[in-house]
């Protein structure tokens, strides 16, 4: 019943209306991936900052893009998605 009252509400304002219920599988394997990163990080060889200002001076399409622009990519993988965790860098995910 307040479902559907809501729904109406929504459809009166020009908004849509879902119910989620559960989350999609690929969902939960992108949350455990960022909070698998959400521990301390220390950034010896200066990674994070090179993701961000790489992030900075141009926005990028793909994740690969972004570690690409780093000395060392394989290791500044880990970095970003730990950045991406503590909300330093964004990322679109449509």
């Amino acid at each position: 019943m307040k479902f559907a009252a809501t729904e109406e509400m929504a459809a009166a304002c020009g908004w849509r209306y879902t119910v989620v219920s559960q989350w999609q599988p690929h969902v939960r394997s992108v949350l455990d991936q960022l909070s698998a990163q959400r521990r301390q990080l220390e950034d010896r060889l200066g990674l994070q900052d090179q993701l961000e200002e790489a992030a900075d001076a141009s926005p990028f399409t793909e994740f690969g893009q972004l570690v690409g622009e780093t000395t060392l990519p394989a290791v500044a993988r880990a970095h970003a998605m730990h950045l991406l965790w503590h909300r330093r860098l964004g990322l679109d995910t449509s």
